[in-house]
């Protein structure tokens, strides 16, 4: 502490200043005989034994008792404690003091006033002969006029909470309640930090302190807005206060604090608070599932011992959001999580997030105010350069996103979302589409989508089949739910992009990508139609081979989709094959339709060889029997189909492996020379094996 000025009041009364106007006018000395109320207090008696030191709480029992005791006690919020009510004897007293240290304070220089009180308080701490309504008055005075000019906040904080702590005279527990408020509303960091330094389980004293501050409209906003960055910052929360020193403060003090301050009545200004607070204690939640340190373990067996808590901080996070929940009157919402078992899988890092999304589905039950004060609080998450919890937060946002009503804020997080879709974190990307896909269920908030085509596309290439599959029906809802046609330059890429997906392992993969290029045929510009034949071409032997899909559903679409292409190619002859239900017919004309485009059917019905459904092996060992009889002439090209037809006479399916050495066999067996009507018996041929 800095040296006292010599113009302190001792215990003979006050001096003359050197430097005043005059002699000051007769004040109460400090040291004078204390009234009854404080009599205890100055007699050194006390009922809870403090220590020497400002920063340092006292030590607790043995083992702590264990937990949880064999039937958990549910919340129940408590009343605040009754503010005290002066008698009119204390009444007076105090506004006698007030009187005379106001003139008193006229003969002291401004800048060792702070110093005097300071002074002062310490020896109400310290329980030394001090008159402890003198030593109030004078705090309560500075704090009145001088309080934007404190420069040693944190001291007089520190010193307020000892002398709270060896306090025994309950109806003098108010006595500095004033002078507190004022400081917490103009010093909200410095009182924060330094009664989460001072008492960090949060003892009796503490809880006096945070009831005070809380209870205040005026100061509880302030006073909780503090909470929110400590609660997160896990394990330690770096802190400077105005006194230029750098303080630790435990993540878990910020939790013990908020516990006790929710069991009584808020100000109804800190509702603008409670979404911080709850965001951030989720965030606490999972950091310390994901590590404890050695620090933090020790420190947390204290106050086990002291206050019967969780043996895992984690649980008693979640205890302290259940109770936050139930302060709001949303007992229904921990109910229904419950239920669900979201507060358990909220304690593990691996289905964290799933309980986040839980939890935010139930919170559709909350007011509008608290909803967009989570999802604006959730924002800021972003912001920031280092954030373990973005994932989470991503998965709350996802839930809420159909619940928010104002636009702005919509349009902020879809922002967020779209520079997220290439994030290299999977998780992000599957919890942005299926945003993006709520967002889609409404038709006003679709077309704000219009503008992530090109993003979309792109994520289709990607090798994560559950990803694509969430890709396909957010991009068919932004191409299709709208009146403009499809522009020639995105069809071609699309349509690019969707050829592959026909032989997706996924089977809605392959369905829904079948669908959208024939939506596309369908919806693509007029002057787009005649660039998109070629691709369009490329999908016939594809969704030739599809007719054939295990899959039910995904053999239908391929019907569909081919009728549609062959329509759109007008190749009458295809048609009316396919209303026929002539498939084989089909594929005779598509190997009918040149060389070269022979040619690159028969290589793309090798890779079908390799598929796993037996109905398309099946299909392309006769397809490529079909293309053989076209080929005999090129000795290699016939070379190629009979190797490949030797390899599936191994089949694992004896059906494929039979049907694979009769193909072969009738191949080789037959002219080499093909003449119209040997050639229209080597058909007959292959139709008949095909048939058994």
């Amino acid at each position: 502490m800095a040296a006292r000025p010599q113009s302190v009041p001792g215990q003979a009364g006050v001096k003359k200043e050197e430097e005043g106007p005059g002699v000051a006018p007769s004040l109460p000395s400090l040291g004078q005989e204390p009234s009854n109320s404080d009599s205890r207090m100055a007699d050194g008696q006390s009922s809870v034994t403090g220590p020497t030191r400002v920063n340092e709480e006292e030590e607790g029992p043995g083992s702590a008792p264990e937990w949880p005791p064999q039937k958990m006690e549910e919340f129940q919020p408590l009343r605040a404690d009754p503010v005290a009510v002066l008698t009119e004897e204390q009444e007076l007293i105090r506004k006698r003091f007030s009187s005379r240290i106001q003139t008193f304070w006229k003969f002291v220089k401004t800048t060792e006033r702070e110093e005097m009180a300071i002074t002062a308080i310490e020896g109400m701490a310290n329980s030394d002969s001090y008159n402890p309504e003198a030593c109030a008055a004078m705090l309560n005075s500075l704090v009145q006029s001088d309080i934007p000019n404190l420069k040693r906040v944190p001291t007089i904080v520190a010193y307020i909470y000892r002398w709270l702590k060896t306090n025994t005279d309950l109806s003098a527990e108010h006595r500095l309640d004033k002078s507190l408020l004022k400081l917490a509303q103009a010093h909200p960091n410095d009182v924060v930090v330094t009664l989460l330094c001072c008492a960090p389980s949060c003892d009796r004293a503490a809880v006096s302190m945070w009831k005070v501050m809380v209870s205040s409209s005026r100061t509880a906003e302030v006073v909780l807005s503090e909470l929110p960055c400590v609660l997160e910052d896990w394990p330690l929360h770096s802190a400077c206060t105005s006194e230029g020193e750098s303080k630790e403060v435990f993540a878990l003090a910020a939790t013990r604090a908020l516990w006790e301050i929710i069991r009584v009545p808020l100000s109804p200004q800190a509702s603008f608070v409670v979404p911080c607070l709850f965001v951030a204690l989720l965030i606490q939640v999972f950091c310390s599932t994901e590590q404890m340190p050695s620090k933090i373990n020790f420190f947390w067996r204290r106050c086990r011992q002291r206050h019967h808590h969780p043996a895992n901080p984690n649980r008693f996070a979640v205890l302290t959001v259940k109770a936050l929940l139930c302060r709001l009157q949303l007992e229904d919402v921990v109910l229904a999580v419950e239920r669900k078992k979201g507060w358990d899988t909220l304690l593990s890092t691996d289905t964290h997030r799933y309980a986040v999304g839980l939890l935010a589905r139930e919170m559709h039950r909350v007011s509008r105010p608290m909803r967009e004060g989570i999802a604006r609080y959730l924002l800021t998450l972003f912001t920031r350069e280092q954030s373990h919890w973005r994932v989470p937060a991503m998965a709350f946002l996802v839930e809420i996103l159909n619940c928010l009503e104002t636009e702005k804020l919509v349009d902020t997080i879809l922002q967020l979302m779209t520079t997220h879709l290439q994030s290299d974190c999977k998780e992000m990307r599957h919890l942005v589409l299926r945003g993006l896909l709520m967002l889609c269920k409404n038709p006003l908030k679709a077309k704000r989508l219009q503008g992530l085509t090109k993003s979309l596309m792109e994520l289709l290439k990607d090798v994560d089949g559950e990803l694509v599959e969430l890709t396909l029906p957010v991009l068919s809802k932004v191409l299709l739910d709208r009146d403009v046609p499809i522009a020639t330059p995105i069809a071609l890429q699309l349509g690019e992009a969707l050829l592959p997906l026909f032989d997706n392992d996924a089977s809605r993969v392959r369905l829904l990508s079948i669908h959208l290029f024939g939506d596309m045929m369908v919806y693509v510009e007029k002057e787009g139609k005649r660039h998109l034949k070629t691709c369009v071409h490329q999908s016939l032997l594809p969704l030739f081979y599809h007719l054939h899909d295990e899959n039910q559903c995904v053999a239908e679409a391929s019907l569909e989709t081919l009728l549609q292409a062959t329509k759109f190619l007008k190749k009458r002859r295809f048609l009316q094959l396919l209303e026929r239900e002539q498939p084989w017919r089909f594929s005779e004309c598509l190997l009918s339709e040149g060389r070269r485009t022979t040619d690159e059917y028969r290589r793309q019905s090798l890779t079908y060889l390799e598929s796993s459904q037996e109905s398309m092996r099946e299909t392309a060992i006769r397809f490529i029997g079909l293309a053989g009889q076209h080929i005999r002439g090129q000795q290699e090209e016939f070379q190629n189909i009979c190797d490949a037809l030797v390899g599936m006479t191994n089949d694992i399916s004896p059906s494929i492996s039979t049907l694979a050495d009769q193909t072969l066999h009738i191949l080789r067996t037959a002219p080499r020379h093909r003449l119209p009507f040997r050639f229209q018996l080597l058909q007959d041929k292959l139709r008949r094996i095909w048939r058994r």
